[in-house]
């Protein structure tokens, strides 16, 4: 049983390395999108499908209240960093493919959040409203965390087709990059409520800083390229008025 999912993986990854899944200019087929698409549902959901395993291996261990938030926060993270990741590998290898998974990726984080927040509602707290307020106002990884979340909500209302033909593509892309104050916010919730001892934050810390990064080159990029483009467009005209 342990091999199956990773025959199945090899199965996947051979598929999609067959040219005959692609079109002209790399561009992925609907078959292969459709493929790639069932692939990453399938490695978002198995976060999920480990707990009832780990549950009857060992009851989610000697506290599975914590076990469970760490559990759905850490995937939480991962999956945010893997939807951030996708216009950077679209901008570094020149392939669109990624652009077709970054919604997909983006609705799991809000899925795994909206858990992780769940568990700290309902087991943890069991909806004990004055005290999770002063939880909110009184530890700031709660806090920064809550205003990830709360970022999170419209960017998960506004992301059908329908809503983006409804807001505009400039307003819709304005207010879809409220998703890297989200990145940052969520790393700064894991460094300040990591335990000492436990390193892996910084490694995340240091994955959103190189994401970053290359948005801002790219975007310094493109600035410069249409500035170069609009001395280039006014240097004729200059030259006929004289």
């Amino acid at each position: 049983m342990i091999g199956e999912p990773h025959e199945a993986s090899s199965l996947v990854i051979a598929s999609l390395s067959n040219w005959s899944f692609f079109l002209h200019g790399g561009i992925l087929s609907r078959r292969a999108r459709i493929l790639l698409k069932v692939f990453v549902w399938a490695l978002c959901l198995a976060p999920l499908a480990y707990l009832p395993y780990r549950y009857r291996l060992d009851g989610l261990g000697a506290n599975p209240i914590s076990f469970l938030t760490n559990h759905l926060g850490d995937w939480t993270l991962r999956i945010l960093l893997a939807s951030l990741a996708m216009t950077p590998l679209r901008v570094l290898f020149g392939v669109t493919w990624p652009i077709t998974l970054r919604r997909l990726l983006g609705l799991f984080a809000f899925f795994y959040a909206c858990l992780h927040f769940s568990v700290w509602l309902v087991l943890d707290h069991f909806f004990n409203w004055p005290e999770m307020l002063a939880d909110i106002l009184k530890r700031r990884y709660i806090t920064v965390g809550m205003t990830a979340l709360g970022l999170l909500v419209p960017l998960a209302v506004t992301s059908t087709s329908g809503m983006v033909r409804r807001l505009g593509g400039t307003a819709w892309r304005r207010l879809h990059k409220v998703v890297y104050l989200v990145g940052v916010l969520a790393i700064l919730h894991f460094l300040w409520l990591a335990k000492a001892g436990r390193f892996d934050q910084y490694a995340y810390a240091a994955v959103l800083l190189l994401l970053l990064g290359v948005r801002g080159f790219d975007a310094a990029r493109r600035f410069l390229r249409k500035r170069r483009h609009r001395r280039a467009s006014a240097s004729p005209a200059l030259a006929w008025d004289q």
